[in-house]
């Protein structure tokens, strides 16, 4: 497990500092996948791997100055950009690895990842801690503001079947994690699955 945090910690120091002049367009698929969850003013909700917390405005947005809005990210330098940024006027910045969340069972409504799930060492057990953390009933969207094939695009790949983020895989990946997946969207500009914890 430390060597992935240290990769990944790694992979996103280096591109903090223009993490959000890279991808200035994002704003508006953030906001929609933000309205998609469902949110009501007062719930608690954690931004998990909120990277320099994009969504933390619009998940503030959402649940109002009564709500709880968490941003969690296991990179030092993430959360500095955030900051830098005024976004932690949005949400309370946890510097924290979202595996082992220091959170206690069922304290929140909902739970966004953003880009989260491709860099989840091991993903089953990864979703069950933030089932852990979100009370029965509680909502979880996966999250990118492109599709998975503009995004192996972009990387120079090609989708493969195995790919995590295929319906069928992701799906049984999601209810082996205590998750049920309740809608999912792939297209150019988004990736988006919702999901709803069990028991």
């Amino acid at each position: 497990m430390s060597d992935d945090r240290t990769h990944v910690q790694e992979f996103f120091t280096g591109r903090a500092a223009d993490w959000d002049s890279r991808f200035p367009d994002d704003g508006p698929a953030y906001a929609a996948a933000v309205a998609a969850l469902g949110l009501r003013a007062g719930d608690r909700v954690l931004d998990a791997g909120c990277g320099t917390g994009r969504a933390l405005p619009p998940l503030r947005a959402a649940v109002g100055a009564s709500g709880v809005v968490l941003g969690a990210d296991l990179t030092p330098a993430m959360l500095e950009a955030a900051v830098r940024a005024g976004r932690d006027r949005d949400g309370q910045l946890l510097l924290t690895d979202v595996s082992a969340l220091p959170l206690r069972p069922d304290c929140l409504d909902a739970v966004f990842a953003a880009g989260l799930i491709a860099h989840l060492p091991h993903p089953a057990e990864n979703l069950r801690e933030l089932r852990r953390v979100v009370r029965p009933g509680g909502r979880l969207a996966l999250f990118h503001p492109i599709g998975r094939a503009a995004l192996a695009a972009r990387h120079g790949r090609q989708i493969t079947p195995d790919d995590l983020r295929a319906e069928p895989n992701l799906r049984r990946l999601l209810a082996a994690s205590g998750w049920r997946m309740t809608s999912y969207v792939d297209e150019d500009t988004r990736f988006l699955a919702l999901a709803v914890r069990d028991g």
